[in-house]
């Protein structure tokens, strides 16, 4: 039996501008467990703004996406703009503002919110070759501007996410932590994580429910 392969796609490095690092870097070892290869990607671009991760300041200076996420990845990444659909099984999203500020507009736009192109055509070129995608963390939102269609996806119990989620055309299901939420028309499984007051126990417990679910699907 052929190794599953999954794709995994960073927004940078942080959980107030870029990519949540427990979120990101547990997902790689669920993946790993399940004796599945994991890549990374990002997109190559400028991050929305530099978060001081200590004050919670903007900070006046210019950040690279791709360049950031590399720093989690080990320098083992490429970018997204080459992803091919082909060489993966599935394909994953870790939270984090990241993916609300970078991959998407969410974080300012809410419901109108836009997704990064490269974003776009990676979840757009798996619905088409009929593999599963994973979001966690805020990443569900993103995955629902896309689909739309009733798409059946959680951030936990945050109300407002959820009526923007529901706006864009997706169904949102209340969960707790660990919990995870399967979609099998659509093959989408979230997991809400740092969406609820949780710890690094509650998120390696999630990710790792969201990596076997996704494996079923495939």
């Amino acid at each position: 039996m052929a190794t599953i392969r999954i794709a995994i796609v960073l927004s940078g490095s942080g959980v107030f501008d870029g990519s949540e690092i427990h979120e990101a870097t547990l997902t790689m070892l669920a993946i790993a467990k399940q004796g599945a290869q994991y890549s990374i990607f990002a997109p190559n671009i400028n991050q929305h703004h530099v978060i001081n991760h200590i004050t919670n300041d903007e900070m006046s200076e210019q950040r690279n996406v791709l360049i950031e996420s590399a720093r989690i990845a080990r320098g083992d990444i490429e970018c997204l703009s080459v992803f091919n659909p082909n060489d993966f099984d599935a394909i994953v999203f870790p939270g984090g503002f990241g993916a609300a500020k970078n991959l998407s507009s969410f974080a300012f736009s809410g419901k109108n919110c836009t997704v990064n192109e490269d974003v776009e055509k990676a979840i757009r070129l798996m619905l088409s070759a009929n593999k599963p995608i994973g979001a966690m963390c805020i990443s569900p939102t993103i995955i629902t501007k896309i689909i739309a269609d009733n798409v059946n996806v959680t951030v936990g119990s945050d109300k407002d996410t959820a009526e923007a989620i529901v706006a864009m055309g997706g169904f949102h299901s209340i969960t707790n932590h660990i919990e995870i939420v399967v979609d099998e028309k659509h093959k989408v499984v979230t997991t809400p994580c740092y969406m609820l007051d949780a710890n690094i126990i509650d998120i390696e417990l999630g990710t790792s429910n969201l990596i076997k679910a996704l494996i079923k699907l495939i």
